[in-house]
């Protein structure tokens, strides 16, 4: 019997305050749960706009605790009553006033299993991150979940190819990389980067993006989203580039160990001879 979980992405657009935005991406949670699926990404900080387009100290306001805060607390109810893992992308206040871009992850049974933190930081125009987030201190986990073994990966994160890699050495099967990405060059990387990665590291990628204009900065983001398998390929084609989308799929995660016979990348690695990529 084949090993398929039915896994699902949301792509939405910003509806002008918090408490909406979080109830819509529930009654998305809801459809999909309908649909059968079994896990579920949410966007790159959920439910508030993408405010490092700007620098401004009001933005904070948007941080909560993880897990004691009352988004997390829901999403442990919302796992409960649709019985499926789910990630949460959420501005992360620590008790001592650290910030991150922090993903919960939480099981099917309302569980709470721990947290990443986005590791790479970027700060350029239009991408000041480094005003509001501390780089990840977490490292890489893998979270052993009810579907299977997941790790995350969040936006800026999916230019480094060390972090995908030490994913998959850890025992990750899916990896879900919410993020916020805009039309430009990014577009190109977009199809590219990930399914490279899959690729490279042997396991489903799910790439997850919001849609439409927001208020800051001049970004209009592009939607997009999709899971690739193994081998690189998108399954069962990519979300729109231009409207809201809940994509729903099927990963037959055995595809995973014929994949790694036929190549071998981990048998083959020569972690003696990567000195270098680590010296300072």
């Amino acid at each position: 019997m084949a090993n398929v979980v039915r896994a699902a992405l949301v792509q939405t657009e910003w509806t002008g305050d918090k408490e909406s935005m979080i109830k819509k991406n529930a009654d998305y949670a809801r459809q999909a749960a309908e649909e059968g699926a079994r896990v579920m990404c949410f966007q790159e900080l959920f439910y508030s706009p993408y405010f490092c387009s700007v620098q401004d100290d009001a933005h904070f306001t948007y941080a909560e605790p993880i897990p004691d805060g009352p988004t997390t607390k829901l999403m442990q109810d919302l796992a409960r009553e649709t019985a499926m893992v789910l990630v949460v992308p959420i501005f992360e206040k620590q008790d001592d006033g650290f910030f991150y871009n922090t993903a919960a992850v939480i099981d099917d049974d309302g569980t709470y299993l721990g947290k990443y933190r986005k590791t790479h930081i970027p700060h350029v125009s239009g991408f000041w991150e480094k005003y509001y987030f501390r780089p990840g201190n977490t490292g890489y986990p893998i979270f052993d979940t009810a579907v299977g073994r997941i790790g995350v990966y969040i936006c800026y994160d999916r230019h480094f190819p060390e972090g995908w890699r030490a994913l998959g050495l850890n025992g990750a099967k899916i990896v879900f990389n919410p993020s916020a990405t805009s039309r430009g060059l990014s577009m190109y990387l977009w199809n590219l980067e990930q399914p490279a990665s899959a690729v490279a590291n042997e396991y489903f990628v799910g790439a997850i993006n919001r849609v439409g204009k927001e208020p800051f900065g001049d970004n209009d983001y592009y939607g997009s989203s999709y899971f690739c398998d193994p081998r690189g390929q998108i399954i069962g084609g990519a979300a729109s580039d231009t409207e809201e989308e809940l994509v729903v799929r099927d990963l037959d995660l055995d595809m995973i160990d014929e994949v790694r016979k036929t190549w071998a990348f981990y048998r083959d690695r020569r972690p003696d001879a990567y000195g270098d990529l680590v010296a300072p």
